[in-house]
Formats: C-alpha cells, structure tokens, sequence
C-alpha cells in the first residue's frame, strides 16, 4: 500500500516565493489529487497558510520545526500539526544566567527572531540573577551586523560584549569569520551565543584558521550514541554525487529533524495500520483517493463548509503516541503536539580546535553543567614518525645558545646551538621516536597579539598559528593569552616573578663602628636614664635622714664640700657641719662609674637610695653584656646591608626604582593584577615608562650600572643564572610574586600535543629535567660562593 505525503521543503518549496494566492492554488492542487498527510518545512510567512489549511481540512502535518509565533491551541482543540524542534527558549536564559552575563546585545534576522526574544523576556524572572537585554538590532546580512559590531567596538574598546546572534547557520558563520579576520576588532572581548541549532554543522575549521572568540551554542545531536553513529558510518559511505550533502562526519540539525519526522510519520502509519488493517481500503479506488465518497478533498468553500480529511484525527492522534528513538534523541509529544522528554547539549567552540561540552539541558532538569566543565569532544589522532618537524626557538642564555667551533670543526643543523632547550628538544625526539630542525623564530619574539601579521600573533605564537613550525620549545610561559590560540605541555619548568637588585657593597668598621651594637633610638633611651636615675638619686637622698650626717667643722668639711654651720663669734661652741654625699654631681657620677662597671667612692647608706642604685646596676649589667657580646661581631665581620628584602620593601619606597620587560608577560602580570600591593607596584611603574627595558639584558646592564638604584622584576631561572655569571655583582631577593611555568607549545589540535605532555611528565619523574636545570645553571657558574656571608 503507498501513501501519499505533500512534502515541502523550506529551501526549495514554492511557497516562499508564491504570493497568497498561489499557495493556496497549490494545496488546493494537492489535496484533489488525494493526500494521506503533508510533511516538510516552510517559511515563517507561509506557514500560517499550511497551518490553517492543515486544521481546516484535518490534515496531519509533520514540520521539523514551528515558527515561534504559533501557539499552543486552546484546550479541547486538536491541533493536526506536530513540531520536531522542541522549544528551548528557557535553555538559552539559562545558558545566559550559567556565564553569568548581566547585559547583552540581541542581533536577529527575522521577524521569528523577534517573537523568540519577545518568549524571552516573558521567561524572565525578576530577580538578581535576572540579565538585561542591553541592544535589540535586525540585520539583513553579515555586513550590516559587522558594521554594527564596529559601532559597538568605538563605544566600548575593552570592555566584555556578550552577543545573541539569533540567524541561520550560513550567515552567523560569515559573521564570525569576518570578526575574526578584521583586525580593527577585538576578539577576547566577544563571546557569541548563537540561539540556532546551528552548532551541529561542520564550521570549527574556520573559525580555528584565524583564530579565535568565544562561541557558545547548542546541539541536538548527540554523536555519542550508538544510533547517531551506526548513522553516520552509513552517511559517510554514501556517494556524494548521487546523495548531495552525503560523506561528512556530521549532519545539520535541520537534515536531522527531517530525517526523524519522516520516521515518526511511518511510525505512526505503521501502528495505525497494526491496530486496523483494513483503516485504508475504501479510500482506494482505480488508482485514485476517494475521501467521504468523493475524489480528493475539495477546496471549494462556496457551499458554505468543507468536507475534511476522514482519517486526520486517527492519523494525528496516533502521532502524538509515537515513541522512538531518532537522531535528534528520543522522541516523544504532548497533547499539543510539542516535543518533551529532550535533551540538548551546549557546547563551546573553542580555540583548542575542539567543541567541548559544557552542560545539558533538559525540559524537566534544566541546566545541568558537566562534571569538568571542558571534556574535548575530538578524538586523539596519531603524529607521523617520518618526518622532520620544525622547532621554533629563541636566543636566550642558557636555555638556546650559538655554539662555538672548535678549530676546523664546521656546525651545520642542529649542532649550531646549545642549551637547556637543545638538551629538552632531543630528549623529547629520542622519546617520541621523531627528527626536528631546530630554527631560530624570524622575528626575535616571544608571541603577543599583533593585528599586523597574519593571524593576529606575532614571535614564536603567530608561527605556530600560522603553522609555519610544529613545535615550540622555549622559556616561554604558559599564559590564558597564549593558551586561547595554542596548546601547551605541562609545565617542563617551574618559575615566578623575582626581584633582582645589585650586591650591596661590603662595608668596613668606621669610627664610630663601635655605636653600631645598639640603634640610635636605644642609645638615646639610655642617655635619658642615666640622666633620670641620677636625678631621682639625688631626689631620694635629699629626703631620705639616712644620708644626711653631723661633722665637725674643719678641712674634713671643706674638702667635701658639704653644708656647715659656723658658730657666731665670740661663742666658745664647737663648729658643726651637716653632711650628705649625693650632690647632683656626685649622683651623676656614681650613675656613670655604675654604667661604665667601674663604681665609685661613694655609695648609699639609706634604704630606697640602694634600692635606685641596685635597680640601676642590674639594667646596667644586661645592657653592657648584651653590647659586648655583639661589639666584637660588628667590629669583625664585613657586613653586607641590602636595601630591598622583599615585595613590600620595595613597593614602601621610591628611591629604588623599578621595572620589566616592556609587554612581557610580568608586565601583563602586574597590569591585570588585582592585588593591591602589585596593583600599588604597577601604578608606579606605569607613571614612570622609563623604568621599562625592551630585552632582558638591557635590563640586566642597568641593574649593575645603576649603583643599587634600580631593580629588575625577572623570571627567577633568569634572575638565578644570570647571579652565577661573572662580574657577580648580581643577587635575588626576596619572595616570588607569582607561581608558573615554561611548557612546550604546539599549534591548535596538533597530534603532538599529548605525547609531548606525557614525554615532559616522564622526563620530570625520572629526573631528567632536574639534571638538566643543574647542568647549564649550577655546574657551570663563574662565580665563587666559598666566602658568602648571610645578609643580616
């Protein structure tokens, strides 16, 4: 038994181009010759004809997907047609509110666009987790929406922009790679999240070419399960040029919706003609559809009513009771004929050359992130072992150095260079079984974004993204910059931001050395309390009866110089003196001969007088011990005295200036930094451009040039090799700043990458790399360290 189907599809149907009349023209047409059900997509605007004629007439009809204008029917009502695409507007509010994005920009290309922001918005729940719609903006065509891109670009330069871009897959890919290929704009900015079921399609590449933005969307397609693979083995071996679109890895969402609907129509068939064999057989009569006795079904409305399809309502009806599983995921309908039970997938497509999964999204879950957020979706794919790979490097003591001949000998290739980067990268081919060429990188530079060259990175980044070299194998650090545009190894080294200052000068005893055991602040303290105890000294003495004695009047009294009185003349009385020995001269030097451990001629006879001097003697006793013990030191030992001992040290002041290497990656360090004593540290250097140098050993020069004025922030194995190197006047200090790493790099979704980061994890489990660091930093060192005294 055949049945016949009215089939239309959106790219091709003639709908989407007829006027009013014509459309119905041609489903009048269809319906006469005798139609079983109509199946196919159309165009927003031609929808409501088919929609109309498709409940008039009872007609089932099966579409990949409603225009988000149609509504669920009232109750009671059956509606006859059934959507494939289920409607996931919450997912799109929910993957906003999961970025945490507070504002975006809604770009859409339709009027169906529209009415999906208009589902939007009445979603919304107010509240602080809520996000504002900042900029709605139609566009026509890829151009219009560059053009309004640029304007945004001239408002807001840095800050993040988080664009909804709501329009078919062709046109959201024009837009992106035409973003990333202008180079007036920025690209870390930007994050897209494309509203569409476009992310099923085979579009990375593209993008990666440029390389990249963040891009965010969502996928019905699960490649995982069985159905969707034993799929895609079939589509693959299909010929091309008999099934147009046939031999790819992947199916577009939309092929995919189709490709179910016309089995949830055969289903549905099927179990109807299960359940009554016969349901069919008068509606076949020499060759033709008869429908109610009649042949077809009669547009012809000017009787006043219409005779409807007889079988619509059993045919829709056992529609919505199909249960199957498609490419799209199982597939079940509600009463209204709306997909439920489904999940989508969101997925980010990022410059790691790979879609990587971030959650599911489910009708009755909701959002549901991944257990790690990134879990690449590419599998790995084998590197070839017969062929030479380029390495590119930098000339940089000592990890890649030009090595010199010996007399007669001639260096060719590899053997021209030397270094810890050289020893690296043989022991990484001897590992992965490969042979390099080793090449210095053409223009000196590490990597940073530089819109003038191709691909937007200049040094050893931009030859990797261009992929003039497969591998780079340098002191390069890993940072979030690099890694958006390249891969990189675990760390082969680890590192932070160190200080670098000149070795203070040693300094010998001077004349007034032997003050140096004590500050100035304890040396006044003590004056004060000579000067102190002599007073309260005196004080006591003159009050205390015990101090005070009777002498007779004579040479004795004189020679004291102490109080006396003289009889009156003419008295025969004997002359009497009153005596006390603690003058205010005296009781300054009996405090002295006390201080100095020598005492005195004299000495308190009363009570509270002893207790003053015994106090005094005591704190006497400890503070000269304590400066003889430590005199001989200060008077002996060459001291060396560094100016700075650390960040905080060097942040407190301005004498000592300080800086980096102009756009390295401490100079991003500290101008990102959120700390406030590294945010503190970079304002100064910011309000002063000199203290930046453009090459390491401009820095380093000036650092000994500069008689401990200046202090270079540097790499610590930088900051450690160049201390082992003559003249020596060098030294680290300090902490360091951060935590990092140098790591292999490698082009985006290179096969290298995860050989050469298992290569590195075995080469630091076995020690290899530690031997290494010892070999070009430690045993080779000009310096001699038998004489080195701690820094006090």
């Amino acid at each position: 038994m055949v049945f016949q189907v009215f089939a239309g599809w959106r790219d091709h149907c003639p709908f989407t181009v007829m006027a009013q009349h014509s459309q119905l023209s041609l489903v009048c047409n269809q319906f006469s010759r005798g139609v079983f059900s109509m199946l196919g997509a159309v165009s927003p605007d031609s929808f409501d004809t088919l929609h109309s004629y498709s409940n008039t007439f009872q007609m089932p009809f099966v579409t990949p997907w409603f225009p988000e204008k149609v509504s669920a029917p009232s109750s009671g009502f059956l509606d006859y047609a059934i959507s494939m695409r289920p409607d996931y507007h919450q997912a799109i509010i929910d993957t906003v509110k999961y970025y945490g994005w507070r504002r975006i920009i809604y770009l859409y290309d339709s009027h169906d666009g529209l009415l999906r922001l208009q589902q939007i918005y009445q979603s919304l729940k107010p509240g602080s987790d809520s996000f504002q719609v900042e900029t709605v903006k139609r566009i026509q065509n890829f151009s219009e929406a560059i053009d309004f891109l640029h304007s945004v670009e001239e408002l807001s330069r840095w800050g993040n922009k988080y664009v909804v871009l709501d329009c078919p897959t062709e046109m959201a890919k024009e837009i992106v790679v035409t973003h990333v290929r202008d180079i007036a704009m920025g690209k870390r900015t930007y994050h897209y999240l494309l509203s569409g079921l476009i992310m099923d399609d085979r579009w990375e590449a593209e993008i990666v070419e440029y390389g990249a933005i963040n891009i965010t969307g969502f996928r019905i397609v699960d490649s995982t399960r069985r159905y969707v693979k034993e799929f895609s083995e079939g589509w693959r071996r299909l010929d091309p040029t008999s099934s147009p679109g046939a031999g790819k890895d992947t199916i577009s969402a939309q092929a995919a919706l189709m490709y179910d609907a016309v089995f949830v129509l055969v289903e549905a068939f099927n179990k109807l003609l299960r359940k009554k064999p016969d349901l069919f057989r008068t509606n076949f009569r020499r060759g033709q559809i008869f429908n109610n006795g009649s042949r077809g079904i009669d547009c012809n409305t000017s009787r006043g009513w219409v005779t409807p399809w007889e079988h619509g309502e059993k045919i829709s009806r056992f529609l919505r009771k199909v249960e199957l599983e498609g490419l799209t995921g199982d597939i079940r309908f509600n009463e209204d004929g709306r997909r439920q039970n489904y999940t989508l997938h969101v997925v980010e497509m990022t410059v790691n050359s790979a879609m990587v999964k971030v959650a599911e999204w489910t009708d009755e879950a909701g959002f549901q992130p991944v257990a790690a957020k990134y879990v690449r979706l590419k599998p790995p794919s084998e590197y070839e072992r017969n062929r030479t790979y380029i390495v590119t490097t930098i000339v940089e003591e000592p990890y890649i150095m030009m090595r010199k001949p010996e007399p007669g000998e001639t260096l060719v290739g590899n053997d021209r260079f030397e270094g810890y980067c050289k020893d690296l990268a043989d022991l990484l081919a001897k590992k992965l079984g490969i042979n390099y060429e080793l090449r210095i990188v053409k223009d000196g530079q590490y990597g940073a974004e530089n819109p003038d060259v191709k691909g937007g990175w200049d040094g050893m980044v931009g030859e990797l993204i261009r992929k003039e070299a497969d591998l780079a194998i340098a002191s390069m650090t890993i940072t979030s910059e690099r890694e958006r545009v390249i891969d990189f190894s675990k760390p082969f080294m680890s590192l932070g931001i160190s200080i670098m200052i000149k070795k203070p000068v040693k300094q010998k005893p001077g004349v007034f050395s032997f003050l140096n055991p004590l500050s100035k602040e304890i040396w006044v303290c003590v004056i004060f309390s000579y000067i102190g105890v002599s007073i309260v000294l005196f004080i006591v003495s003159r009050f205390s009866p015990y101090e005070w004695r009777l002498l007779s009047y004579g040479d004795e009294a004189h020679h004291h110089g102490l109080h006396h009185t003289v009889p009156p003349p003419g008295s025969s009385a004997t002359p009497n003196v009153l005596a006390n020995d603690f003058s205010i001269l005296n009781s300054l030097w009996f405090s002295l001969g006390a201080f100095m451990q020598q005492g005195c001629d004299i000495s308190p006879r009363s009570i509270s007088g002893r207790i003053v001097g015994s106090v005094w003697w005591f704190f006497t006793l400890i503070l000269i011990s304590s400066y003889t013990a430590n005199l001989a030191a200060f008077l002996t030992v060459e001291r060396m005295v560094a100016p700075i001992n650390s960040p905080e040290d060097l942040a407190s002041q301005t004498e000592v200036q300080y800086g980096t290497l102009y756009h390295g990656s401490t100079w991003e360090f500290f101008r990102k930094s959120q700390i406030t004593l590294y945010s503190k540290m970079w304002e100064f250097m910011n309000s002063r451009s000199h203290v930046f140098v453009r090459t390491y050993d401009e820095g380093i020069r000036r650092v000994r040039q500069s008689k401990g004025k200046y202090a270079l922030l540097i790499e610590s194995p930088k900051n450690d090799y160049i201390n082992e190197r003559e003249p020596c006047d060098t030294m680290k200090v300090g902490r360091n700043f951060d935590a990092k790493g140098f790591g292999v790099a490698t082009p985006l979704g290179s096969p290298l990458r995860e050989v050469v980061n298992l290569a590195v994890l075995s080469l630091i489990e076995t020690g290899e790399l530690a031997k290494l660091k010892n070999k070009w930093w430690y045993d080779r060192t000009e310096c001699k360290h038998g004489d080195k005294v701690s820094l006090t």
